[in-house]
């Protein structure tokens, strides 16, 4: 098809600028319905081998002996991993503690299995065998509807928590500060924050006392949701005692932890440090999440000296820095174009044992293209992958970047042809800057084409993507078609901003 413009014709072999229309709604992704039924069909395992039944037998025979197994089966490592359980041996010491004689083992028994399968996420294998303990008659407890209740929550279904919270109640059992902060945590998770914080003050009326762990899990989740000063209050109010609940419990480091790193966010670096300085005043060591967490607040405030002086400080004090605390002073340092400095911090950190990530990398190179050393930003990203860090959507994206911006289209273009073959997904932003700049270059039917590879690949437009559409085709000389595409984009309610306005403006 054709399409003329007021100063000369344009034929697409392929694709046309009524194809970019068209597919237009198509290129928004679709928000799926989540379900939230919960299947009642038990998961199907396969035969647990005759090795776990023998140890069984021959180890386990009496309820004594079974719960040494189990601690000894789920028992932490020295890392604080937990020793793995797969669902198919879970089925195997839960049937076997079925069978034993002359009755079952107790129901703390189970919940020591249970517990770990939790821990281990396996949250479908514990509601399977929640159903089938009672189905033989056992009844659970309190500890084994909170695990239950934590499994709810992991999987993202806090209703589901609540009504285990009801069951709860119905039993006469009391609530603990466990089966609260597993609620609070859910419904932190889905950003239900309010009703996280109208939870929380509901303890006293279940003669429950909120643990550090309960005040720890509401401060981040109000630090996340951005109710830092929220966050704050409940924090002084947990320090001093002066709130509805009396002093329960003091702050530890994770408290402290949470809440600087919410201050420092939100640009209160002040009010961060102050905290800093009360934490050690309290005898609370600081630890490196803590040191770079206040690193990272003086770095956004520009405060280079301060964030130099701590991760000094820090070293000091026999605080190791570890791969976030390098990458953050290394980000600062080729903000700034640093990049000699950012170099030496990178041989320090291998030096000191630290490994360099992908998002270290990306930092260094982001930093060379920024100061035009692309000869920089090539060698390092060629090392990544023999060092051990692999290629990212970031690491292509920069360099496309790079090249585009320097009218190199065809160097970014066998960019995005290698980031495909090694299966990399690029984003719309990979898309956006190669549209940019082939369209700097005038090469309109490509981009044309580059936009249908983009909807074939899945990946939705965005308005700077139409943006660069329009003010690309207005440019190029085809206003006809950059205003029909316009027309086309504003007739499906999709919201375009000044800048829609002003391509096409720009373009008449």
């Amino acid at each position: 098809m054709a399409f003329v413009s007021s100063t000369r014709s344009f034929h697409f072999t392929s694709i046309s600028i009524s194809a970019l229309r068209c597919n237009f709604s198509s290129s928004f992704p679709h928000t799926r319905k989540p379900t939230s039924s919960i299947s009642e069909n038990e998961p199907s395992y396969p035969t647990t081998t005759s090795k776990l039944k023998e140890s069984l037998r021959l180890t386990v025979k009496d309820r004594a002996s079974l719960k040494k197994f189990l601690k000894e089966r789920c028992k932490s490592s020295g890392q604080g991993d937990i020793n793995l359980i797969t669902p198919n041996e879970a089925l195997c010491i839960f049937d076997y503690m079925l069978r034993m004689h002359p009755s079952p083992p107790p129901v703390s028994s189970f919940n020591i299995l249970f517990g770990c399968l939790a821990k281990n996420k396996h949250y479908d294998t514990v509601l399977s065998l929640f159903k089938r303990l009672n189905s033989a008659g056992l009844f659970p407890d309190i500890y084994t509807h909170s695990i239950l209740i934590n499994c709810f929550c992991k999987m993202g279904r806090v209703s589901h928590g609540f009504v285990v919270l009801g069951r709860i109640l119905r039993s006469c059992f009391t609530p603990n500060a466990v089966t609260f902060t597993s609620l609070i945590k859910g419904l932190c998770a889905e950003s239900r924050i309010m009703e996280a914080a109208a939870l929380f003050t509901k303890h006293r009326v279940f003669a429950c006392e909120p643990d550090v762990f309960t005040y720890n899990t509401l401060i981040n989740g109000l630090c996340r949701t951005g109710h830092t000063i929220v966050a704050l209050n409940l924090f002084e109010e947990m320090a001093n005692g002066n709130g509805e609940f009396g002093v329960v419990c003091k702050p530890n480091t994770v408290t402290y932890n949470t809440i600087i790193d919410g201050l420092c966010k939100e640009g209160f670096v002040d009010k961060a440090k102050e905290l800093f300085l009360k934490m050690k005043d309290e005898n609370i060591n600081p630890d490196v999440v803590t040191y770079t967490s206040v690193i990272r607040g003086f770095c956004y405030a520009n405060d280079w000296n301060e964030a130099k002086r701590l991760f000094i400080e820090m070293m000091d004090q026999g605080v190791q820095p570890d791969v976030v605390t390098f990458s953050v002073i290394m980000d600062e340092l080729c903000k700034n174009g640093k990049m000699d400095k950012a170099s030496r911090l990178l041989e320090l950190m291998i030096w000191r044992g630290v490994n360099p990530n992908t998002y270290t990398y990306n930092t260094l190179i982001d930093g060379y293209c920024l100061t035009d050393k692309i000869d920089h930003a090539r060698k390092l990203f060629v090392s990544m992958e023999s060092n051990g860090c692999m290629h990212d959507v970031v690491s292509y994206n920069t360099l496309i970047n790079w090249y585009c911006k320097n009218k190199d289209v065809e160097e970014a273009l066998s960019l995005y042809s290698e980031m495909l073959s090694k299966g990399i997904k690029p984003t719309v932003v990979t898309y956006n800057t190669l549209f940019l700049g082939l369209f700097e270059i005038h090469q309109v039917e490509r981009a044309l084409k580059l936009f249908d590879e983009m909807r074939r690949n899945h990946v939705a437009a965005d308005t700077y993507t139409y943006n660069n559409f329009i003010d690309g085709l207005c440019k190029s000389g085809f206003v006809l078609e950059a205003l029909e595409l316009f027309r086309a984009i504003r007739d499906s309610k999709y919201e375009l901003n000044i800048v829609s306005y002003n391509c096409l403006i720009d373009g008449l």
